[in-house]
């Protein structure tokens, strides 16, 4: 990730263009007070400090975020690294803006662990912000990748901490927020200083398929382009789009290296103004070109847990060429770029949990229950498959989703719909085929759980298959309350043997 240096001038450039009559007054006001607190200070880059709170305040003003979250983005530093008190910055910019740099401070201090520990306490830190006020993670989101983006000015064992904790923690609740654009630059270069040489090969492979394929998708877009302009879609937009390095190196390791087997190098992505349009250009791009088969996917009709929408659609062109096409409203690509962010764009000042962030909510709770630090690391691998695995979504018979981590089995799928569910199960159908408990499913199953009312509770060999948090929760509950229910038996049974 090579670094942009960008100036307070560009920054209000940016606002007062992407803004409907933003606060730009108190914002220079921001920049000034800042500027003065940092006055003196240097980055390790050797850089003044302030380009920092530039760079943050101008990723947050690029997602479109309230002014106040801009704000706060400026004066991010000033609590953390000078004299200056919250009190101050609730007095001269209001409590919204100090409630964030007081909740970013925070989020900051106090991690003095090492190793494992740290990786912990990171995470717990993460998700109590996230489930008081999420916009605070936007803020560290912006902190983190300015930060990656000025890695080279640090020691290497640091490099190696901060983004493999960037990795781990950052790039998966990006994804899970739905923020595609975040998550993408987050492990990109992440990925630059855990795997350099992977890295620098990724980047050779796709430098040598977009000088191959490049001029052959500049063709197909000129086609689609030119087809568009015939119909009534209105104001389409059409551009290319190519794959990440991190997501690319993933890819090629699921399928053994073979690069023919990963059609989204090079995508072509469509824009165009309301549903009922993207359900037309699907049918002009089918009208022109064969589909492949099995790779028409309907994300609007059933948008992915994150809250992902748009059409996806791979079709033979000309001379057996694969392409693959994105189809989706402005809005459907806001929210693919910034997720739960873009929820944010233009609104006053609100903090309002969004219905996606309520996961984060729960793990908060999850955490507030396990006071030791040794319960917490004894939760944490469960969580982290929870959390940040990516995620499948599975249906019931009836059409409803169900959002499972990847690597999920037929038992996690029956305790996510009812702890009862999972507790009677008895056998499972997928894709109208008899399978076992242990099946692991993929995203698009359909999938029935058979229960027996007569059944007494979970086999604890299920254990062995549950992958979820919940799931295996539930199973430990009822066998427990089995061998106890079992012992209360035994005993009565002898005191009334004693009896006779």
């Amino acid at each position: 990730m090579s670094e942009i240096i960008h100036t307070y001038d560009e920054l209000e450039t940016l606002v007062a263009k992407s803004y409907t009559n933003p606060d730009v007054a108190t914002l220079r006001r921001a920049y000034n007070f800042a500027s003065k607190a940092h006055e003196g200070e240097k980055r390790l880059t050797g850089q003044d400090f302030i380009v920092h709170p530039i760079a943050v305040a101008y990723k947050l003003a690029e997602m479109g975020l309230h002014v106040n979250v801009v704000i706060a983005g400026l004066l991010h530093d000033v609590a953390e690294d000078t004299s200056i008190e919250i009190e101050t910055l609730k007095q001269e910019f209001g409590e919204d803006v100090a409630s964030l740099v007081e909740s970013v401070t925070k989020l900051k201090h106090s991690i003095k662990y090492r190793g494992t520990e740290r990786y912990a306490e990171n995470m717990r830190k993460m998700f109590l912000a996230m489930a008081s006020d999420v916009r605070v993670v936007f803020m560290k989101f912006a902190d983190r990748l300015h930060n990656l983006e000025t890695l080279y000015g640090q020691p290497k064992h640091k490099q190696q901490r901060i983004a493999r904790e960037s990795l781990d923690i950052y790039a998966p609740i990006a994804g899970r927020l739905g923020m595609s654009e975040i998550k993408g630059e987050i492990e990109d270069a992440s990925f630059a200083y855990l795997l350099p040489k992977e890295y620098e090969r990724m980047k050779n492979i796709l430098n040598i398929k977009v000088r191959e394929k490049g001029a052959y998708v500049s063709r197909i877009i000129d086609s689609v382009e030119k087809t568009l302009v015939q119909t009534s879609v209105t104001d389409p937009q059409v551009h290319g789009r190519v794959k990440r390095l991190f997501s690319l190196y993933k890819k090629l390791n699921k399928y053994q290296g073979d690069l023919s087997k990963i059609y989204d190098l090079i995508a072509v992505r469509i824009i165009v103004g309301d549903v009922e349009e993207c359900y037309a250009v699907l049918g002009l791009l089918h009208k022109q070109w064969r589909p492949v088969p099995g790779r028409i996917k309907d994300y609007i009709a059933q948008p992915k847990p994150n809250g992902y929408q748009s059409l996806h659609t791979t079709v033979f062109t000309e001379n057996g060429e694969i392409v693959e096409f994105q189809i989706r409203t402005q809005e459907m690509h806001d929210l693919a770029e910034y997720g739960v962010a873009a929820h944010w764009r233009y609104k006053e000042g609100t903090h309002k949990p969004m219905k996606n962030t309520r996961w984060m909510e729960e793990l908060a709770q999850i955490q507030k229950e396990l006071q030791s630090k040794k319960d917490f690391m004894e939760q944490l691998e469960i969580m982290k498959i929870d959390v940040f695995k990516d995620r499948i979504f599975v249906f019931t018979p009836q059409g409803d989703v169900i959002d499972l981590p990847e690597g999920a089995t037929a038992i996690d799928f029956a305790y996510a719909i009812h702890t009862e569910i999972g507790n009677k199960c008895s056998s499972v159908t997928v894709n109208n085929s008899l399978r076992n408990l242990d099946i692991q499913l993929f995203s698009g199953d359909i999938v029935e759980i058979i229960t027996d009312k007569n059944r007494r509770g979970p086999n604890p060999d299920w254990l062995k298959f549950a992958k979820t948090r919940q799931a295996r929760e539930k199973i430990k509950d009822a066998t427990s309350r089995t061998v106890k229910g079992w012992i209360a038996g035994v005993l009565k049974g002898r005191e009334r043997a004693k009896k006779k």
